[in-house]
Order: structure tokens, then C-alpha cells, then sequence
């Protein structure tokens, strides 16, 4: 790497531990040069030392494994810059641990590593062990998936060569079910599909659909990419190249249809693998449509806007977790502002005043912007869908309308990749937040998801800092927070 580059990235750095904006400005580039590689995060399941499996409830060992896990990595050189953009079957890796990953790729400006947030993988959080009271996670496991993650990357640099590229999209609301009201779906499909310079070889596919990995349910005890798996399996078959499967917005919840058609024979319930390969096909055949109707993008310059932030941890739950010794995360002292990191939290800190750290990103791939953001995002987040006016039995029904997704210029051309290096829950409107009598719509109880958000203000901060990210990567001065 060039010493302006070794210079950039360690002032970059720094900023980032001060909770400053880490800002890579676009510059004039070289043709694009993409590199994919893939690498196998299964881990071993043997009877004296169980795998805990994610999603659900606790106490769910896995007994084996119905097809593998993986990182998938596809690295992006404009000349001056290079960024990784991994994705894996996990759950949600935590902002830790994509730290530590990035430490070992000091020859990285940006490496964005997001979760496809499979239901079907081992615990990395720590909340799905054997009870309530013992974490699931398995620290031998998680540093494995750094070591894995980093030598992939590795992998797909070698192995970059220049490339064209086309960004499409295609559309089926009816391929997802929101199971909380009001319901709003994200049914469009995004792809960029790389060919290389000069032919019309397929070089590799980067693809993000907004559903939960779990199609299999609770009852599975195999661990499985869940459809993800036979989405990427299709599409490789069909067009001879890399795939890298992202997750897009599937907080609400965003899951598949209870039954879906089975072109060879009568429809097909979810809970088994049977539907699982048949929808992960559909969604194959989705991406299909987009790559047909996807028109050349520029994918350079790169650049990202970065920053840290803090999110209180309002959620009893997750405190609790934190104080039996289930979640191990490091906490900070919450201190009125989101972009002031404190001092670490001790075992005094009072529970009101604990804070996790994560962070939210804006990449730009040339004339294609990634909204990198740490959770499960509600669609009504992303084009502005808002129930207006809110239901008058949420709890906060006059609370501002968060900034959304999309309203950025280029919208057609963003990619959002949820989970993107981190996992910190659902991330609710807070005019939709209802945890106190009496409740929306009529409802004797709460409808699910506050129990799986870190809090209220979870959404607002994070919202605003996408919008602060792109306005820094615009050059503008951003408002006050």
C-alpha cells in the first residue's frame, strides 16, 4: 500500500476510536477491479462439545449438518482504494469481532462484514444457549470465523481482475409476510452483476433480498444456510460464477409466506428443507429477472463515511443478560449523546445508563450507495412508509418521523445490507413502539419485536446517522445531531 494510503487509513482509525467520521473521499480511479472468493465457517458438531443454534428459543443443539456455511467475500480495487464487502451465514457477528477482523487487513481502507442473519447457524450472540441463564456462544468459534473472514478476503484480493458491472432490480411483494402491523414488505430485489472487461463472462453476482433466513423453523436442528444456501447454489449453477448473498431490511418481521407454489407439484408448507430450496430457488429466479433487466453501472471511485456510535441499552432484557454474564459484549456509559463515546461501564455503572457501541455506514460504489446498517431494519425505515398518523395507542404516536433510506438522491440505486457489521436488534419507527397498555390496534398484548430492540431510541439514532454519512461523504456539513 502507498504511504498516503498507510497515512489516510491510520488517521482514519484514530478518528474512529474519537468517534469522529471516517470519511474516504472519491478521487479520480482506474477501471474497477473485483475479486471473489468464498470460505467454509461450518463448525463441528460433536456430542462432547454442542452448537448451540441461534433464532428462536434456547436449548436447541444442533445434530448435524445439512449443507455448510460460508463467508463470501467479494473485494472491490479502484486503483487508489480497496474495500471488502463479506457476507456470513451467522446470526449477526457482533462490532467486536469486525473490528478484530479489521485489524488484520491493515492493507483495507473499508471492510464491511455483514450476517445474512440465519436462524439456522450457531449462537455468536449468546442469548440462544442451553437456558435462559448460559450463554450459547462458543469463544474458540467466534475467533475462528475472524480468522476465516480474513483469510477469504485474502482469497478474493488475489484474485482480482477488471470488471464491468450492471445494477438491476426486480420486484415480488408476494414472496414475503410481515408479521407485525402495519404491514409493510421491501419486495424489491437488488443485484449487481459483474462481468469481465472485454468478454461477456460472468465474473460474480452480488445480490440482497430483504427475508429472514428461516424457513425451516424451530424445530430444525441441522445446521443450514437456510435458503440462502439454495439461492446462491442456483444462481452459480446458472451462471458459472461467484455469488455474495446479502440481507436486506427484514425487521417487522420479514419472513417467507406460510406456503409457497412448488411448480412440480402442490404447495409446499414452511418448516422443512423441501420449502426451504424451493423459495431459495424463487429468490434465484427473482435475481434472475434483475440481472436481465439491469442496466451498466461505474463502480468507481469508492469511497465511505463511517462513524461509531452509542446506543443506549434501554432493553431489561439485555441488561439482564449482561449482568448473569450471557451477553459479554462491552458496555459504555451512556451519556446523553450518541456520538460521544464514554468511559467503558464497571459493575457499578446503574443499568440506565449502559450503552453498546456499533456503527453505520455509507459506501459509495461509484453510482451505487450501500447503506450499511447494524440490525434488523423495518421496511416502513426505508422508503418512508409510515403509518400517518400512528395508531393513537402506540407509545410515542407523535414522535418524529425518522429520516428513510431512500430519501437520497440516486435512491434506485442503493443497496442496503442489514446486520452490516453488527447485530444490535430490531430497529423500530418509534411512532410503531408499543410496549405499554393500552396497545395498537386493539390488542390485548404487544405485538413482537421491542423484547429483540436495544430500545426506543434505537431507530432515531441510527436514522440519523445514515443521513449524517451520506451528507459527510457528500461534503456537506452536516446538522447538528
Amino acid at each position: 500500500m502507498h504511504s498516503s494510503r498507510r497515512l489516510l487509513l491510520s488517521v482514519a482509525i484514530a478518528f474512529m476510536g474519537s468517534g469522529a467520521v471516517w470519511a474516504i473521499r472519491p478521487v479520480e480511479a482506474a477501471p474497477l477491479a473485483a475479486g471473489f472468493a468464498h470460505g467454509d465457517i461450518t463448525p463441528k458438531v460433536t456430542k462432547e462439545k454442542p452448537v448451540w443454534i441461534a433464532g428462536y428459543g434456547q436449548n436447541r443443539p444442533a445434530t448435524g449438518v445439512h449443507d455448510p456455511l460460508f463467508c463470501r467475500v467479494v473485494v472491490l480495487d479502484d486503483g487508489n482504494h480497496k474495500f471488502a464487502l463479506a457476507s456470513v451465514d451467522l446470526i449477526g457477528l457482533q462490532y467486536p469481532a469486525v473490528l478484530k477482523i479489521r485489524a488484520q487487513l491493515p492493507e483495507f481502507d473499508y471492510v464491511l462484514v455483514a450476517s445474512t442473519h440465519n436462524h439456522e447457524g450457531p449462537d455468536v450472540i449468546g442469548i440462544w444457549g442451553p437456558s435462559a441463564f448460559r450463554s450459547g456462544v462458543d469463544p474458540e468459534y467466534v475467533e475462528f470465523v475472524i480468522a476465516r473472514v480474513v483469510e477469504t478476503i485474502r482469497q478474493a484480493a488475489r484474485k482480482t481482475r477488471p470488471v464491468r458491472a450492471a445494477f438491476g432490480t426486480s420486484t415480488d411483494e408476494t414472496m414475503l409476510r410481515d408479521s407485525r402491523l402495519p404491514n409493510v414488505v421491501d419486495g424489491v430485489l437488488r443485484v449487481i452483476y459483474f462481468t469481465t472487461l472485454g468478454t461477456e463472462e460472468a465474473a460474480g453476482i452480488l445480490v440482497q433480498w430483504n427475508c429472514h433466513p428461516e424457513a425451516l423453523g424451530p424445530e430444525n436442528q441441522e445446521l443450514t444456510a437456510d435458503f440462502p444456501f439454495a439461492t446462491v447454489t442456483a444462481l452459480e449453477k446458472r451462471y458459472t460464477c461467484p455469488v455474495v448473498y446479502f440481507t436486506g431490511a427484514v425487521g417487522g418481521l420479514m419472513t417467507t409466506p406460510k406456503t409457497i407454489k412448488n411448480p412440480g407439484g402442490p404447495d409446499l408448507h414452511e418448516g422443512n428443507f423441501e420449502y426451504a430450496e424451493t423459495y431459495g430457488r424463487a429468490v434465484a429466479r427473482l435475481t434472475q429477472k434483475g440481472i436481465d433487466q439491469a442496466e451498466p453501472v461505474s463502480l468507481s471511485p469508492l469511497a465511505v463515511a463511517a462513524r461509531p456510535i452509542l446506543l443506549p441499552l434501554a432493553n431489561p432484557l439485555y441488561q439482564a443478560g449482561r449482568t448473569i454474564g450471557v451477553m459479554t459484549r462491552e458496555a459504555f456509559v451512556w451519556q446523553g449523546d450518541s456520538e460521544k463515546v464514554g468511559p467503558p461501564a464497571t459493575s457499578t455503572t446503574p443499568l440506565d445508563e449502559l450503552a453498546i457501541k456499533t456503527e453505520v455506514a455509507c459506501v459509495q460504489l461509484g453510482q451505487v450507495r450501500v447503506a450499511a446498517i447494524p440490525g434488523e431494519v423495518y421496511p416502513e425505515l426505508v422508503y418512508g412508509k409510515f403509518q400517518d398518523p400512528a395508531d393513537p395507542g402506540a407509545d410515542f404516536p407523535d414522535a418524529p418521523l425518522e429520516p428513510a433510506v431512500m430519501n437520497v438522491p440516486e435512491r434506485k440505486r442503493t443497496l442496503l445490507f442489514g446486520m452490516a457489521n453488527d447485530e444490535v436488534g430490531y430497529i423500530i419507527p418509534k411512532r410503531q413502539w408499543d410496549q405499554m397498555p393500552p396497545f395498537a390496534y386493539g390488542r390485548e398484548k404487544s405485538q413482537y419485536g421491542e423484547i429483540s430492540s436495544c430500545g426506543p431510541e434505537t431507530a432515531p439514532i441510527l436514522m440519523k446517522a445514515w443521513r449524517r454519512q451520506v451528507q459527510a461523504l457528500q461534503g456537506e456539513r452536516p446538522p447538528d445531531p
